[in-house]
């Protein structure tokens, strides 16, 4: 049985809207509204939703980049969400994250000697000639060679970037990663390469993903399991053969209906959802997702489902199970 890496539970992001000359506070975007899910070690799990489910709004409250309104982030036991600045440092170099855009997430006035060392510097690991030898094995890892070092960022293609981005998060050797749109802003043939790339360091260095993406192909590619989320909250997990072959919340149904198929011979029917996504400062009671499924009843309209497993390692929030 695979080891638990990392448990989140009950995890809130409330953006507060302030108003009127003395900015007092009006309300709240609920970005995140109570998201809850595990990873193992070694293990990928993809998050997959419409912009503006909150998706990046959560990726950045793992990493500590936002600071959670409630709940808990458990990482190998323990909880960083209420960890000091000091302690969290210390366990920093444990869990890493690789950005969307790989051209504002390196300074390009630094080399790619100094952008891949700067973590060894932070984390007191100071030799030169250790650091150049460990920023020479990083960027052969990743692809690129040696005599790359001494160039900036912006001598670099896109795909190029995002793998320099790869070496800086793998310096410290983390257990686990955050890939937030990791290869959305890429060309899709480069995509393959990315992708490729991760998974062959994922079993080189027994690492964990989570891969946070809009595109359902992508996801299916790299993940193992795959959550889906729904104006800030989490509405079916399952392992991705699982998920892909028998989704059971109306939401998932909808998202894979309007994926493209690859396969010839295959038609899946689309399902069209009516209306417009509501405003997560104002989300509706009960099911976020009721005012737009074509499968809700009364109940669903009054109270909030919570995630259950309805089949071996699938849960789904829905009063239809």
């Amino acid at each position: 049985m695979s080891e638990l890496l990392l448990e989140v539970k009950d995890l809130k992001k409330y953006f507060p809207i302030k108003s009127g000359f003395f900015r007092k506070t009006v309300g709240h975007v609920k970005a995140v509204d109570g998201v809850s899910f595990t990873v193992n070690a070694g293990e990928t799990l993809g998050i997959v939703g419409e912009s503006g489910c909150g998706k990046s709004t959560m990726g950045r409250m793992l990493m500590r980049v936002l600071e959670p309104t409630e709940g808990s982030i458990l990482f190998n036991g323990q909880n960083i969400a209420q960890m000091s600045p000091a302690n969290l440092r210390k366990l920093r170099k444990d869990f890493q994250m690789i950005f969307q855009d790989p051209s504002s997430s390196l300074n390009q006035k630094m080399t790619i000697r100094d952008l891949i060392a700067e973590p060894f510097h932070i984390h007191g690991q100071t030799s030169k000639s250790d650091v150049d030898q460990d920023v020479i094995k990083l960027l052969e890892t990743v692809g690129l060679r040696s005599g790359d070092r001494f160039r900036h960022p912006h001598e670099f293609s896109g795909g190029q970037r995002q793998r320099i981005g790869i070496a800086r998060a793998l310096a410290l050797n983390p257990k686990l990663i955050v890939a937030d749109e990791a290869v959305s802003a890429l060309d899709v043939s480069i995509q393959s390469q990315i992708l490729n790339l991760m998974v062959e360091l994922k079993h080189q260095f027994n690492l964990s993903y989570i891969f946070i993406s809009h595109n359902l192909a992508v996801v299916k590619h790299i993940s193992d399991r795959v959550g889906v989320m729904y104006l800030g909250n989490m509405v079916e997990i399952a392992s991705k053969q699982s998920l892909f072959q028998k989704p059971l919340h109306p939401y998932t149904e909808a998202l894979l209906s309007a994926a493209p198929e690859p396969k010839r011979n295959v038609q899946r029917e689309r399902i069209i959802l009516e209306g417009d996504v509501p405003s997560p400062a104002n989300p509706p009671l009960g099911c976020p997702f009721h005012t737009r499924c074509p499968k809700a009843f009364d109940r669903c309209s009054l109270e909030r489902p919570v995630l259950k497993e309805v089949l071996p390692d699938h849960q789904v929030a829905c009063f239809l199970y």
